[in-house]
Formats: C-alpha cells, sequence, structure tokens
C-alpha cells in the first residue's frame, strides 16, 4: 500500500482521505484551517451550529447518498417540501411552479411561455456536449427570447459575475437548472434535502472514519510546497515540517495551484492560472422571525446590489421558529466592496432584507456573521471543459482538482464525494 497525503480537508479532501484510508493506504489529511470542512464547516452561531456558507441537497446527488450510507449515516438525510421567490417590482412573488409562471405579473403570456418551455426541456435533457461551446446569454436569449433574459437573468448574472457576465457557459447553467428542476416530488412542489445536524454532521463522520482506519488529518498546519524529484512526487511540506508520499491529492484552489508546486512544468501552471475566479462575502443573519416562506429569493430590484438571499432555515429548520438567512455578495475581489469593514455590509444587506419584509426590525437581529471566500466561484465560460486539466498531473504520483473539475456540475458536496472516490481509484489501479 502507498504514503498518501491529501491537502485540503474541505468535503472532497475529506471523501479522498476516507476513501484512501479504506483501500489499505497510509493517509495524511493536511489542511491550512483551524477546522476541518472547508465550505462544509459549520460555526457557533448563538448557540446554534450552522454552515459558513449554505449547502443543500438534491434528490440527483447520488454520490452524497452513497457516501453517506458507507460511512453509516444513511438514514441521516431530511427532505423539506421547498419553494422559490422573486422579489422585482417591490413585491414578492412565487417562483418554480407553473401558476406562479402564469400569475408573475411582469412577463408577457408569450415570454411567460418561452420561458417555461426552456425549464422544461432543460430538466429533460441529459446531455450538455451541444452547449459547451454556448453562453447562456445566447442560450437562454435562442429559447426564451431577449426580453426573458433581460427582465430575469441578466440582473442576476450581473450581480454574480460581474464583467464576466455575459460569457458564462450555458452548459454550467444548465446544469443548476436540471439539478434542481429534478428534485421535485412533482411539477407543483420542489424538495430539497439537507444532513441531520447540517453539513457538519457528515465532516465530523469522515474525520472519525479516516482516524479510526488509521488515517491523520492534520489542521492548521498550511502546505507551502508539494516536492518532487526525477519526475514523481515525494512529498509535501508543510508548517510542521515534510510529511513523505507516494501519491499526493490536491484539492485547493486552482489559484494557488502554481505557487504550491514549483517544479510542475510551465504550460501547465499556466493552464491553472488561466483559471478566472470571483469572491464572495457572504453574511449571516439570525432573526426572531421569519422574512419569507421561501428558500431562495432572487431579486430583480434596480436599487438592490445581491442577486438574492437563501433563507435556510425554510430548509433546515432553527429553534423556536426563528429565521437563518444568508446573503451573498459575489464580487471579483477588486471590487470596492469586498474591502467594506463588517459592519457596513451588515447595514447594507439588513436594509434590502427589510425592503422584501418591512416588518422586520433591528430589533429583530439575534446574531451576524461575515465570511469572506477570495477564490468562492470559478468562472467557467463557453468551452470550459477544454480549458480544464486532466486530473493526474506530469509529475507521476501528484493529482490535482479543486471545484472547477465538476464541470458542468456547479460546487457541492456530491461531486466531491464523486470526485474524490476516482482519484483514490486511480491510485490502486
Amino acid at each position: 500500500m502507498s504514503r498518501v497525503v491529501v491537502i485540503g480537508a474541505g468535503a472532497m479532501g475529506l471523501a479522498a482521505g476516507y476513501h484512501a484510508a479504506k483501500a489499505g493506504h497510509t493517509v495524511e489529511v493536511i489542511e491550512a484551517s483551524p477546522d476541518a470542512g472547508g465550505m462544509a464547516a459549520h460555526f457557533d452561531f448563538a448557540g446554534m451550529s450552522i454552515e459558513r456558507f449554505y449547502h443543500f441537497v438534491c434528490k440527483t446527488d447520488q454520490p452524497t447518498f452513497d457516501l453517506m450510507a458507507d460511512i453509516g449515516l444513511g438514514d441521516a438525510m431530511r427532505w423539506r417540501d421547498t419553494s422559490m421567490g422573486y422579489f422585482s417590482g417591490g413585491a414578492l412573488h412565487k417562483w418554480g411552479d407553473p401558476v406562479s409562471l402564469l400569475t408573475y405579473p411582469h412577463l408577457s403570456l408569450i415570454e411567460k411561455f418561452r420561458y417555461g418551455l426552456l425549464a422544461f426541456v432543460s430538466t429533460k435533457r441529459d446531455r450538455w456536449d451541444a452547449l459547451e461551446t454556448q453562453s447562456a446569454r445566447e442560450w437562454i436569449t435562442r429559447w426564451s427570447g431577449k426580453s426573458v433574459y433581460d427582465k430575469l437573468w441578466k440582473p442576476l448574472f450581473d450581480l454574480k459575475f460581474f464583467q464576466y457576465a455575459d460569457n458564462v457557459s450555458a452548459a454550467w447553467i444548465w446544469t443548476r437548472v436540471k439539478r434542481t428542476g429534478r428534485s421535485r416530488k412533482s411539477i407543483f412542489q420542489e424538495q430539497l434535502g439537507y444532513i441531520e445536524g447540517g453539513s457538519q454532521t457528515l465532516v465530523d463522520r469522515l474525520v472519525e472514519r479516516i482516524e479510526a482506519l488509521g488515517g491523520k488529518v492534520s489542521l492548521g498546519n498550511p502546505v507551502s510546497q508539494v516536492v518532487s524529484e526525477n519526475g514523481k512526487v515525494t512529498g509535501v511540506q508543510a508548517a510542521d515540517g515534510f510529511h513523505p508520499a507516494d501519491h499526493v491529492i490536491s484539492t485547493v484552489p486552482t489559484p494557488l495551484v502554481s505557487d504550491m508546486i514549483p517544479d510542475m512544468p510551465a504550460d501547465w501552471k499556466a493552464k491553472y492560472d488561466a483559471i478566472e475566479n470571483i469572491g464572495v462575502c457572504c453574511l449571516l443573519f439570525r432573526l426572531k422571525k421569519p422574512v419569507t416562506p421561501h428558500f431562495w429569493v432572487n431579486i430583480i430590484e434596480p436599487d438592490i446590489e445581491i442577486p438574492g438571499i437563501i433563507e435556510f432555515s425554510n430548509l433546515r429548520p432553527a429553534p423556536d421558529g426563528e429565521a437563518v438567512v444568508y446573503v451573498p455578495y459575489y464580487m471579483p475581489v477588486t471590487h470596492p466592496k469586498f474591502s467594506w469593514d463588517d459592519q457596513r455590509l451588515v447595514d447594507e444587506a439588513f436594509s434590502y432584507i427589510q425592503r422584501i419584509n418591512p416588518g422586520i426590525t433591528r430589533e429583530d437581529i439575534r446574531a451576524t456573521k461575515v465570511g469572506r471566500l477570495r477564490h468562492a466561484q470559478p468562472i467557467c465560460e463557453p468551452g470550459f471543459a477544454a480549458k480544464i486539466p486532466p486530473v493526474q498531473t506530469p509529475i507521476a504520483g501528484l493529482q490535482v482538482a479543486d471545484t472547477c473539475f465538476y464541470y458542468p456540475e456547479d460546487r457541492g458536496i456530491s461531486e466531491s464525494a464523486r470526485l474524490a472516490k476516482e482519484m483514490v481509484e486511480h491510485i490502486s489501479a
């Protein structure tokens, strides 16, 4: 068996560490943060354990279910009827089913028909290769018309992707529509899932299983370099010293890869460096009462500078009927707002919550939290599949992947579990 070092203890790194340990390898998972879990890690939010960044499960997320069953969490999934809304024209409108579409006041009848046709076809489509070289703008406009794109999609794209908004892959957008569109119990009812106790339940169990199988999870221990000799990986240099390895799996964001692996050929470094990422300031509010009845509310108002809110408590219930609301500000890290202090962001975001529900007052705020990520969302342009380097690098024994390698799927625990298992199978092949 081999000595395997996994860099990063997010969902993908922990799943890779678990599968490697289960296969009999000697395993170390090394993480820079003091906590395991990455974007799925929890923190104490006024006495409530909650994810730093929201996660939800869809009925199509089979790799998640397989991993949970494998580690003894097969009975920990919880499903709940959920809904979506649009806040536009100063009012909150239900969304996501045929009746809501027909009663939405800001589209004409033909626009509603064309939008519904695109949503229906997207849910039924199984292949994405025909969309790979198209932008989402081109694809949506062709099916639904420019007016639908301008009214419903463009404002959201502009506030999530900024200068990249017109050049986002149609295949990437399609997989998001398909994933949620297939997570329904009927045409009228969306149904999403969460893990009992939150994502931390999965994180803790993976750490437990790695250690029970003889592996080690080292936290607060940043890796500075992947070391190789004669074209083969020999280990990693971390804060606590050198860790020898026959195989290394890196799960850190691609913008960090070039500096971390100095022996990587220059043309490969250029591939990693060419992958753009956008940052996020993700605000979290714990409120004494709900804002809306919806899990997800898209916002289309010219003077509101966020694409939406996620009322997570409408999926995973909060204590005493309270509300937990995520407010994500996606933006380039060069954007002035990325450097705003926490309170300034909180004040602006709360003013938007009050626009949606004027009955919410500052006395309803129990707690707030601001999280920042510099590499939150890879920018997947048309043709992105050809841009992604192979997982197996030219350095023997070294595999590199992060969330952009899930393409055309978006970031998620399910894709993390799938790719982690594949990388470990490659070691054993």
